[in-house]
């Protein structure tokens, strides 16, 4: 069936708490496990079915922001969901406290067990109104920046589709580029810290009425961290601070020197031009693109070619960036079709072929595991679903090729280059929430001095000469994450870790790495991050020192593989 014939049924509120009364008064009285378990099962199902039109609703909206119908279908949602999640809530509370739970734990993972005592933790009813208020401004957020409108070299741009003028080979173009794209933002950042501010002000809030300080480790909850705390998100902080920012400082010194810079710093219109001729850019459009990633993926294995081949043919991408459509790229899945979908925002820059091989990753992990009971333990935790994505992106390595043709040693070049360089941003995003939510007190003008002294630090060749709002510190109001998914951003950094390390063995041609990530990739959430990390035979990060080995490998690399144009 193709992804425009799904059908979406808005679920009614009354019906939903209705029938979710009556399983949890099955869930009650239920004589022996036979009927416990019957239950169990049609209490999934029906989770599977709210989820997947809530998805359909979300995926049609963020295609195109401008349809009031999907828009008002998502308002709709952001109204019902904290109720919903309620009453859910209050079924779990039953199933964890059953006399028959000793008995499903044998028909059911240890992780969904431990992933709803940490949902116990997050949920009641005090907080509903908290929560609609949070939904209601993220979802604010995400339409302001899909409504932005930019007149540049005589068209009207999105703020996707700008981008690829940030990586034109003109430096006076791309700099131009920038100055339009900040500027957008420096003209809405009176709203969009607002937005923001009041985000922070619920989030505490919320986490008060829960009974903890600060927001911080009900976030951590939410974020369902099962088997590592802050003390070791710290310390992995500081691994990438002692062993990634040398080596990614010396890259940008390299960098600038190739731009004609004698300094070790860049002006951010030159940050993510590596090369003086211009980026590594896809040869091709948008369909030959995907007939060459099916190419790829049904030459990489049977099962990533029939995996793909699907997603192709059943309509289950949409990858061009256009008017009116939400910002980013993700995967989500549609239960009761056992399907991923792909959203992404090609704008003809090699990002297109990071996303598209990101997102397949993640798409081709759940689809793996797309059996999975529960349904929910499709996915795993979110640093252990980026491992998927990010380990997708240099498996694909041996057929960039197809995509690049003569620029595909620079497409190497830059893809380690940025994988680098990611780590330093990705632990200050999770440095600067951490700030954040400790200070709820902050005003705007705090949480900007706060991010530009963390950026010094992480990112020390920032160089933001003739752009005000960058030097004060505003980066930050772009990255989404902060805004709709708060602490969802280490993930990134930690599997990024683990994907360098995917690459490693690559590079030294040990043929056991794709069998090794597809055994992890199949277990979906039925492990935690560390026994994941473990089945894929790669270190866990959070010992000091671990990252060592793993830079001096990325090192050795670069020194072998000198570009100089």
């Amino acid at each position: 069936m193709n992804f425009l014939e799904f059908e979406y049924q808005r679920p009614d509120q009354a019906e939903i708490l209705n029938r979710l009364e009556q399983l949890k008064q099955q869930f009650e009285q239920a004589e022996d496990y036979s009927a416990f378990f019957a239950t169990f099962q049609a209490f999934v199902e029906l989770e599977k079915h709210i989820q997947t039109q809530i998805q359909l609703a979300n995926i049609r909206h963020s295609i195109d922001t401008r349809d009031a119908f999907y828009t008002q279908e998502c308002d709709y949602f952001d109204e019902i969901s904290p109720i919903v999640d309620n009453a859910i809530h209050a079924i779990d509370q039953v199933i964890l406290n059953s006399p028959y739970r000793k008995q499903l734990e044998n028909d059911v993972p240890k992780t969904w067990f431990m992933i709803h005592e940490f949902a116990q933790k997050t949920m009641s009813e005090a907080i509903i109104e908290d929560l609609q208020k949070e939904n209601k401004l993220a979802s604010t957020y995400q339409n302001v920046i899909a409504s932005a409108q930019i007149d540049f070299n005589g068209e009207v741009h999105t703020l996707a589709s700008i981008e690829k003028y940030m990586y034109d080979r003109d430096r006076n173009m791309r700099k131009q580029a920038h100055k339009a794209y900040w500027g957008w933002f420096a003209k809405h950042e009176q709203e969009i810290g607002d937005i923001f501010d009041q985000l922070v002000q619920v989030r505490t809030q919320i986490a008060n009425k829960m009974g903890y300080e600060t927001f911080t480790p009900f976030g951590y909850l939410r974020m369902f961290r099962l088997d590592y705390d802050r003390k070791d998100v710290e310390q992995y902080r500081q691994n990438v601070l002692e062993d990634v920012v040398p080596v990614a400082t010396e890259l940008y010194q390299a960098q600038a020197k190739r731009h004609g810079y004698e300094g070790p710093t860049l002006p951010a219109w030159d940050e993510k031009v590596s090369f003086e001729s211009g980026n590594p850019l896809p040869k091709y459009d948008e369909p030959e693109l995907v007939q060459r990633a099916l190419q790829m993926y049904q030459e990489l294995s049977d099962q990533t070619g029939v995996f793909f081949k699907g997603m192709v043919d059943q309509n289950l991408m949409d990858l061009n960036a256009k008017p009116g459509k939400a910002a980013g790229g993700y995967c989500e899945t549609l239960p009761d079709y056992g399907v991923p979908f792909i959203f992404a925002n090609f704008n003809g820059t090699n990002g297109d072929i990071e996303t598209l091989t990101h997102e397949a990753g993640h798409g081709f992990q759940a689809w793996l595991s797309r059996d999975a009971f529960p349904y929910d333990l499709v996915w795993p935790t979110s640093e252990s679903a980026e491992i998927d994505s990010m380990g997708m992106e240099f498996i694909t390595w041996p057929w960039m090729k197809l995509f690049f043709e003569e620029d595909t040693d620079k497409y190497y070049y830059t893809h380690l280059e940025g994988t680098v360089k990611f780590l330093g941003y990705g632990v200050l995003v999770d440095h600067f929430q951490h700030e954040v939510y400790d200070h709820p007190q902050w005003k705007h003008e705090d949480r900007m001095a706060c991010w530009r002294r963390l950026e010094k630090q992480y990112l020390p060749q920032k160089d933001y000469q003739e752009i005000d709002f960058l030097e004060r510190g505003g980066w930050w109001m772009r990255q989404l994450h902060i805004f709709m998914l708060p602490f969802y951003y280490i993930d990134y950094a930690l599997a990024q870790v683990v994907a360098l390390q995917i690459w490693s063995r690559l590079q030294h041609h040990d043929k056991t790495v794709f069998d090794d990530y597809v055994a992890m990739a199949k277990c979906g959430g039925t492990k935690t991050f560390k026994e994941l990390v473990t089945i894929s035979n790669n270190k866990i990060p959070f010992e000091k020192g671990c990252l060592k080995q793993t830079m001096q490998d990325v090192k050795a690399w670069f020194e072998t593989h000198q570009i100089e144009e």
